[in-house]
C-alpha cells in the first residue's frame, strides 16, 4: 500500500510544477496567471509571452506526464508483487491533478492538455498517437485549443474500449477495465478543467488562435 501512495504523492508534486508560471516569470517578468485568459498553460503563454516560451512550457508540461509514468513503471519493477497497471493509473491521474492543483502554486494550475498527451503517449503510443492527430486535425479546423483537447478526452475512453494492445503495462482480464475507469477519470478532468471553453464554444466567443502570427 505504501508503494501505491508513494507514486501517486511524488505524481502529485511533479505535475505541481507549474512551468508555465516560473517561465513566464523568467522571460517575460509576470505571472501568466494574470495576463490573457488567467490560465497556467502552453496556450496562454502562447499568447501572453510568445512562441519561445510557449514551446518550452509545452515540452516541460508533456514531459511531466511522461515521467510521472515513467516513476510508475520503474517502483513496480523494483518493488515485487504490486498490480503495476494500478501504479500506471495513480501516477496518471495525479500527475494531472496536481498540474491542475500545484500545491507550490496556491492549487491555481493550468487545464492539463499538454501533461494528459505526456501520459496518453506513454501510457499507450498508439492511442496517445491518435488522440493527438485527431486533435490537430480538429484545431486546424476550428482554430480553437479548447475543441481539440475536449474530443481528445472524448475519444480517449472509446478509444480504449477498442485497443488492448501496446499499453506500457500490458493488459489482461481486469486490466482492460482497469484501463477504461482510468481513461475515463482523465477525460473528466480535461472536460471539468474546459466548463468554462465549453461555455465560451456555445456562446461563439471562444478565443482562437491565428496562424499567421
Amino acid at each position: 500500500m505504501a508503494a501505491y501512495i508513494i507514486v501517486a504523492v511524488v505524481a502529485y508534486l511533479l505535475g505541481s510544477i507549474s512551468f508555465s508560471v516560473i517561465i513566464s516569470k523568467k522571460m517575460a517578468g509576470f505571472d501568466v496567471r494574470e495576463k490573457g485568459s488567467g490560465n497556467a498553460g502552453s496556450t496562454n503563454v502562447l499568447r501572453t509571452v510568445g512562441k519561445k516560451a510557449a514551446i518550452i512550457t509545452l515540452i516541460c508540461d508533456i514531459l511531466k506526464g511522461v515521467i510521472a509514468i515513467i516513476i510508475a513503471v520503474v517502483t513496480g519493477k523494483i518493488v515485487q508483487g504490486l498490480d503495476n497497471a494500478l501504479l500506471v493509473q495513480l501516477a496518471g491521474v495525479f500527475v494531472i491533478l496536481g498540474h491542475t492543483f500545484p500545491v507550490f502554486f496556491r492549487f491555481k494550475g493550468g487545464k492539463g492538455v499538454a501533461t494528459s498527451l505526456g501520459v496518453l503517449l506513454i501510457t499507450n503510443w498508439q492511442i496517445g498517437l491518435i488522440c493527438l492527430v485527431f486533435a490537430l486535425i480538429l484545431i486546424a479546423l476550428t482554430r480553437m485549443v479548447s475543441v481539440g483537447a475536449i474530443a481528445a478526452a472524448v475519444l480517449f475512453p472509446v478509444l480504449v474500449l477498442f485497443i488492448d494492445q501496446n499499453y506500457i503495462v500490458s493488459t489482461t482480464g481486469w486490466d482492460n477495465w482497469s484501463y477504461l475507469i482510468y481513461s475515463i477519470i482523465i477525460a473528466v478532468l480535461v472536460i471539468f478543467n474546459h466548463r468554462e471553453n465549453m461555455k465560451r464554444i456555445f456562446n461563439g466567443t471562444e478565443n482562437k488562435l491565428s496562424f499567421k502570427k
